[in-house]
């Protein structure tokens, strides 16, 4: 990259998050991003909800030009990622989710990283994880330990959703994850997509700086359904643990030769 300021594409993608948007997250981005020095925009990437998401998001950004709303059909988080980073016009595309669980103000930690030449920084919510209950905390630990046993043994959480790419350098990899070769899930299917990404990333030589970011867990909204958490936790460990098994064999099979 260049010596001068970069810029940054801010992709939300956004599924049902109505009880999120009411809490101010979107004044929380934008009061963020209004101070600014470098060129920013934000890209909303609605994944079809079915709840008065769409409508918020449309009516926040009408008076704010630097505000983008991608209103896709429904076709996953991946998917909706996509969407956004399509509409991406900045050299760097950042990933936050719409709970805020990782504040945007924790940028400010991954930019440096690309300063020193990193294509790729990511954020990590080390080990504590607030707001997490026992049963998940103990569940994350188990994930890392088992994912890492077959793939980027260098990366203590993959799964954080705050996460900063050159921009080429996404709009190139995404679209290859297997996600996109099957048929699209119904809901807010939760799955290890980004184990997938960022072994593709690393695996084409694009070095990964993993800096450790604030996270809290703010989510309020009916993203996952009503679940109970136990429920939750089961079904969604089930997919993450199919999801590295299934790059595990992809890679032993050659497929990303």
């Amino acid at each position: 990259m260049s010596e001068q300021a970069p810029s940054v594409s801010v992709v939300i993608p956004c599924y049902n998050e109505e009880k999120n948007l009411q809490r101010g997250v979107l004044d929380e981005v934008n009061d963020y991003l209004v101070q600014q020095t470098y060129d920013w925009e934000v890209i909303v990437a609605d994944d079809g909800s079915t709840d008065g998401s769409l409508a918020f998001v449309e009516q926040y950004v009408a008076d704010k030009p630097r505000w983008i709303l991608e209103a896709l059909p429904h076709g996953g988080k991946p998917s909706a990622l996509w969407g956004g980073v399509q509409r991406a016009r900045c050299d760097l595309v950042l990933f936050t989710d719409m709970d805020q669980s990782t504040p945007i103000g924790e940028l400010d930690k991954l930019l440096p990283g690309v300063a020193q030449g990193y294509p790729v920084v990511i954020g990590s919510r080390g080990m504590s994880r607030e707001g997490f209950s026992l049963l998940r905390q103990v569940g994350s630990i188990v994930f890392r330990t088992m994912r890492s046993a077959f793939l980027l043994r260098q990366v203590r959480d993959t799964q954080c959703g705050f996460k900063l790419f050159q921009r080429e350098m996404i709009l190139d990899t995404l679209p290859k994850l297997q996600f996109f070769q099957g048929e699209a899930p119904k809901g807010w299917k939760v799955t290890a997509y980004d184990v997938e990404l960022l072994y593709l990333l690393d695996r084409g030589g694009h070095g990964i700086l993993e800096v450790e970011v604030e996270w809290e867990n703010r989510d309020v909204s009916d993203t996952k359904g009503h679940r109970s958490e136990m429920q939750r936790y089961l079904r969604e460990s089930v997919s993450m643990a199919r999801e590295v098994l299934r790059v595990n064999v992809n890679r032993i099979k050659g497929m990303y030769d």
